[in-house]
């Protein structure tokens, strides 16, 4: 029994040492990178909207805009094999890719800092559409080197490294908040951009991985078209075999209630009258302080307990922390700093341990040699949906109000969870995520 014990506690001493290896602190500043183009759109700039009178239906239908990180898998498999000219001979095939994408980023931050809402969408829609389909190759290339850079074991705690820099990058957009209240929302944008020619500058210590070695690629265009793209989406299906529709199904719908319910919240802020700092401020303290619980926490019980487990925990978590919010709805004021405080908190964690196990999740389901391409089929499947449907949430809470509102995007987490026990129960080796594809190559 002590001897069992020994080994517990050594299992679980290397899961923690794991996050202090150099490739851990290259995913910190690439998920960074890529949570804060996202969070701009996806969060701030509808708060300066709410701010100067734009209708909540037109926010949400504004969120539209997002879906170029549902799209994304149309440009995959040119990220996957395309060289930019002199970029890739100096950086290597993912790095370009980043930088490339880093660069339109800022272009797009840039738009948006000097565009005006008040006088018209126009200029905004455009900033935002180059921030938000930059952001979304961003993706691409981060998920590849990601997938690349690590054996599937580690995936996990690849994850919740992104995770937290990702949920880094919501602190610091919440410190964006702040700095629009302290200043205005032109100095806001452009210190994120700010953020965005350091990270760049850092994507030039991050190491390149060693790549998959690729068939040798053929003259013909139409033989070209289907190693590029027909090939990895057949993979899932011979891979997945039947599987393959439970498993789309709770890729697509995990991540609902999060979707809708977090285009709305900033509207809520914004309606119940609280300060922009201190919204920024809790975001940015107690906030980041919950992500990194729950980042940390959902890596390591993915790691010891399995994805599935973890995700079905999430789907737990994401139930109660959304319907935090109708509680702050029915109850609030602007005096309700507390409440505030433990609403975004709860929604931190939960965001940071569901995001960790989903991503370990969709990274178990990929083949390195078409990660790319892969990974964002899967997160171009759920993003596609959920965006749709969230593009209404305005609508919705026009129709419901807050209260309704947040109960329902709470209910959302409820049947995956009843799927997750499904495959669980049920499931494959490869629709549960326990197949190793570094042992075990995809049939093709």
């Amino acid at each position: 029994m002590a001897e069992a014990d020994v080994v517990r506690k050594k299992a679980w001493r290397d899961a923690f040492a794991t996050y202090g290896r150099p490739i851990m602190l290259a995913m910190l500043v690439l998920g960074f990178g890529s949570g804060l183009p996202l969070m701009m759109v996806f969060s701030k700039i509808s708060y300066w909207l709410r701010d100067v009178g734009i209708e909540r239906s037109t926010i949400g239908f504004f969120y539209w805009i997002t879906l170029s990180y549902a799209m994304k898998w149309m440009w995959a498999p040119v990220v996957d094999r395309m060289k930019i000219p002199f970029l890739t001979d100096m950086l290597g095939k993912r790095r370009s890719w980043m930088m490339l994408a880093i660069m339109g980023t800022i272009v797009g931050l840039f738009i948006v800092a000097f565009s005006d809402p008040a006088n018209g969408l126009l200029m905004i829609l455009a900033g935002a559409f180059v921030l938000s389909y930059s952001g979304a190759t961003l993706d691409i290339s981060i998920d590849a080197w990601r997938i690349e850079s690590a054996p599937q074991v580690e995936q996990a705690n690849m994850a919740a490294a992104y995770v937290l820099g990702y949920r880094g990058a919501i602190f610091f957009s919440g410190f964006g908040l702040a700095i629009s209240e302290w200043s205005n929302w032109t100095v806001s944008f452009l210190v994120m951009a700010g953020a965005m020619g350091i990270v760049a500058v850092l994507v030039l210590l991050v190491k390149e991985p060693s790549h998959p070695v690729e068939a040798k690629e053929s003259v013909k265009l139409g033989e070209r078209i289907g190693t590029a793209i027909i090939e990895p989406f057949k993979q899932f299906w011979v891979r997945l075999g039947a599987w393959i529709v439970p498993v789309f199904l709770l890729v697509t719908f995990y991540r609902l209630s999060d979707f809708t319910m977090g285009v709305m919240a900033s509207p809520l802020y914004s309606d119940l009258g609280f300060d922009r700092a201190i919204v920024g401020g809790i975001q940015s303290g107690p906030g980041l302080v919950a992500t990194i619980a729950g980042g940390f926490l959902g890596g390591l019980i993915a790691y010891k307990f399995g994805v599935l487990r973890a995700m079905l925990v999430g789907a737990l978590i994401t139930f109660a922390t959304n319907a935090a919010f109708a509680w702050l709805a029915a109850t609030g004021t602007s005096e309700s700093v507390g409440m505030l405080a433990i609403v975004i908190s709860a929604d931190n964690v939960a965001a940071g341990f569901v995001g960790t196990a989903f991503i370990a999740y969709l990274s178990s389901l990929t083949d390195p040699v078409n990660a790319a391409t892969q990974y964002a089929l899967l997160s171009s499947l759920y993003a596609f949906i959920n965006k749709f449907i969230a593009g209404f949430s305005g609508v919705m809470a026009d129709a419901l109000g807050y209260v309704n509102f947040f109960l329902v995007t709470a209910g959302y987490a409820l049947p995956t969870a009843l799927l997750i026990m499904f495959l669980m129960a049920r499931g494959s080796d490869a629709a549960k995520g326990t197949v190793s594809l570094e042992s075990k190559p995809a049939e093709t």
